[in-house]
Order: structure tokens, then sequence, then C-alpha cells
């Protein structure tokens, strides 16, 4: 899984980290499935019918736009995501971090018939791993990437911070906080970065100042997680 990295309208930084190729090939899998049976009941429900074979073209035609549509309107109103990538916990987001629309999943879809469809994924795959960030074709184009959501959890994040022994903390007013306190805002903060939400980093930057009454001219992000690690350096050494 390679990470790459964001720079936000608000000048923050954040590494994310991009969708694993096997699974977003699971996801387009999971997919296809979905597709092939839906054309599957279709064909058995208008052979159910016995309509008359002049009007089943049109009718299979009308029946198949939501197949045929499947990508473009799943994405568009399910947040960049499908079934496949729902289950497989990945999701279409723009390189910058925010939510992509329309345009941009119009885009993914057209493209969609050139680098998975008519080279059977290969051109997708190719692209993905020699462009980096894990973009196909469309997603060049259409200025997106597809991330990952899964939480991967270590024993690190059980805890707050580990630090070097020289470290030299910045905010002693940290310990006004409770530990579950400042557990709450880890995990804000942890979650807030590994799916590139800006907003709630600089939510926690401006509430964190206003409670320990101080003025930074760190960046958010390096503001938020230097308290939390202040806050490991006070109570470690209790």
């Amino acid at each position: 899984m390679e990470q790459f990295q964001i720079e936000t309208a608000q000048n923050i930084s954040i590494d994310q980290n991009t969708a694993h190729l096997g699974d977003r090939m699971l996801a387009y899998i999971i997919d296809s499935l979905i597709i092939v049976v839906y054309y599957v009941l279709m064909i058995w429900f208008l052979l159910a019918l016995d309509v008359d074979p002049k009007d089943q073209w049109a009718i299979f035609m009308l029946m198949g736009l939501p197949a045929f549509l499947y990508y473009l309107l799943l994405e568009t109103f399910m947040d960049g995501k499908t079934v496949g990538k729902h289950f497989m916990k990945i999701r279409v987001v723009k390189l910058d971090g925010t939510k992509a629309g329309f345009s941009s999943f119009f885009v993914r879809w057209i493209l969609r018939f050139i680098d998975v469809m008519l080279s059977s994924g290969g051109i997708a795959v190719f692209t993905i791993l020699i462009r980096g960030k894990g973009q196909r074709l469309g997603d060049i184009a259409a200025g997106t990437t597809v991330i990952s959501e899964k939480k991967r959890v270590f024993l690190k994040d059980t805890l707050l911070r580990d630090l070097p022994e020289d470290y030299i903390p910045k905010f002693p007013q940290v310990t006004v906080f409770k530990d579950s306190e400042m557990q709450t805002i880890k995990n804000l903060f942890d979650d807030a970065k590994r799916n590139a939400n800006h907003k709630i980093i600089l939510s926690l930057d401006q509430r964190i100042k206003k409670v320990l009454d101080i003025t930074s001219d760190l960046q958010p992000i390096e503001f938020v997680d230097t308290v939390i690690k202040d806050y490991s350096y006070y109570t470690q050494d209790l």
C-alpha cells in the first residue's frame, strides 16, 4: 500500500494511503458479479414475460441502463463507492482529499471503457503500477484516486505516542486534559489524517487552543500532533 501526500486548501499536508491493487481488483470482481447477475435475472424476466421478439431489444436496452450506468450511479450517490468498493473499504476521492463530484465520476466512467473494458483491465493495472497515487487513466483525467479506509490496528494505536529520549515538550498546559479526553483527541486526529478530513483537524486545532488559552505558529496538523506528544511526555513522566 503506497502513501501519497495531499495538500489541502488550508495548506495542511496529510499522508493518505492509496487502495491496494488487490483490493481494487476484488472490488471489481464483486461489482462485475453483481452486474452479471442483474443481466441474467433481466433476461430470465424477459423470457418469462414472453415479450414480442420485436420489442425485446428495446426493453432489454431500457432495463439494462442501471447495469450500464452502474459505476457512475453508485459512485455518485454512494460517496465514491460501489458495492465492491464498500466491501473492500476503498473510496474514490479527489487528489486534494475532498469529495469527488459528478463530473469526476463521469470522466472516470467514460474512460473505464478504455483502460478497463477494452483492455480487460490491462491498461488500468499498468497505469496504477507505474503512475503512483493509485491512478488509472480515468483517475488521471478526473484528478482523482482511490484510497483505503481500512483501519490497521497496531499496539501503538492503543497508546498515545512513542517519544525519543531527547524529546522536549512545548505546551505544559496539556496536563489540564484527562486521559479520556486526550484519547478522544488522538482518535479523532488519527481518523482525520487517515480519511484526509482536514476540517476535523482544523476544528481540533481551534478547540485545543481555546481550552489551553494559547497561540501557536505551528500548522494545525503539526500543532495537534505536538499536543498529543506533549501529553504523552508529561503523563509518562508522572
